[in-house]
């Protein structure tokens, strides 16, 4: 039995081939491709980007249990093998290869890879579906296009002129754009576009300096406008990444519901908004979903990261959002364990809340093997128009 065809509850069969059927990974990042050393792969596993305090270990983690019990068999090892023979066998079996199987294994059919933080290190979308044998295309970060743009830009006026080329020009072969600006600034930001003079003015003053990353608010909100424009001209979806994620973030600056007048002035143009990671805001971003009928979301890398409690935070984002706006995405990086978990988790904790409602009587047989297929990858095909 592979690892993620291990649920927790029994289910009437044409659920339980729901779950395990193939999944669209609609937000993960590149993995390594080279050899990890101990600390290396302890700093992957964990959202801390740091080492663990002296005498303890980043194993010592809900996500650290996971790789020890679920992808220590995918390596052909026991479950619960401590973490330096399970680290030892990575070595052994080699980058290339433990990254086939634990891609391969997650029983994914098709990987939308964030390619903003891409680097050398890091596995491309087409090698990432190559090696997990799925079709791959790519999420663009429009910071990434921006800080492109800054340092190559002549004047201010230019600068505005290439943005919007720039976006287009990535649009045409992206499944669709993301933004970090809950890290860059954060979600209260004013809704409004702004003026062009406003722009002018602050792309001057981005133009002066263009070697940082990108913190002025009124270019972050031109940005975001001008995503918007080439999204709703191309029918793709922008991406918001909210909720937990490594120091960077001011976390109370990260929940979703703080950028609803954003949401609000979008719905008119019908471009879909994603909501990513969410927790702990997952029952804000579920509201979200409720009321704005271009809201989607998913609780992404916070199923690994809470690992064995996944299914209390699935279980609390199925209270609100409507079935056919919820999304699977692993939000994997760096290392294909990440990948492997997300899916897994999402399949297991999904498990024990449409066993919840099997029993009560609330929905069918039917019922619950719609809402795991639509979660787990028609939602994503129809929305990223796959």
């Amino acid at each position: 039995m592979r690892p993620q065809d291990a649920l927790p509850v029994d289910l009437p069969d044409p659920v339980r081939e729901a779950l395990l059927a193939p999944l669209v990974d609609h937000h993960c990042h590149g993995v390594r491709r080279d050899d990890l050393t101990r600390a290396r792969f302890e700093i992957l596993i964990t959202e801390a980007g740091t080492p663990a305090p002296p005498g303890t270990t980043h194993f010592d983690t809900p996500a650290g249990a996971a790789v020890r019990r679920w992808c220590a068999p995918v390596l052909d090892l026991d479950p619960h093998v401590p973490p330096a023979v399970y680290l030892t066998r990575r070595s052994e079996l080699g980058p290339a290869e433990v990254n086939r199987r634990l891609l391969r294994a997650a029983g994914i059919m098709a990987f939308l890879v964030d390619t903003g933080l891409n680097g050398p290190d890091l596995l491309s979308a087409a090698e990432m579906g190559r090696l997990g044998g799925a079709a791959a295309d790519e999420i663009i970060r429009i910071e990434q296009i921006e800080q492109g743009v800054a340092e190559t830009a002549a004047s201010a006026a230019s600068y505005i002129t290439a943005l919007g080329e720039a976006l287009a020009g990535r649009a045409g072969r992206a499944a669709g754009f993301t933004s970090a600006i809950a890290y860059r600034h954060g979600l209260d930001f004013d809704p409004a576009r702004p003026a062009r003079g406003s722009v002018i003015a602050a792309a001057a003053r981005r133009l002066a300096h263009p070697g940082g990353r990108l913190t002025d608010p009124v270019l972050l909100r031109h940005l975001l406008w001008a995503a918007v424009d080439v999204a709703r001209e191309r029918g793709l979806p922008l991406q918001f990444h909210t909720g937990y994620g490594d120091p960077g973030l001011d976390l109370h600056r990260a929940d979703p519901a703080l950028m609803t007048g954003f949401v609000r002035a979008l719905q008119p143009m019908g471009v879909p908004v994603i909501l990513l990671r969410c927790y702990p805001f997952h029952r804000q971003a579920a509201y979200l979903a409720n009321v704005f009928p271009h809201v989607y979301v998913d609780v992404g890398l916070v199923l690994t990261h809470t690992a064995a409690g996944s299914a209390a935070v699935m279980g609390e984002l199925l209270e609100l959002v409507p079935f056919h706006k919820q999304l699977f995405g692993s939000d994997g990086y760096g290392v294909a364990e990440t990948c492997h978990l997300g899916a897994l988790y999402y399949r297991r904790s999904l498990a024990r809340a449409l066993a919840v409602r099997l029993a009560d009587d609330e929905w069918s047989v039917p019922d619950a093997a719609r809402v795991a297929h639509m979660i787990g990858s028609g939602n994503a095909r129809r929305v990223y128009r796959l």
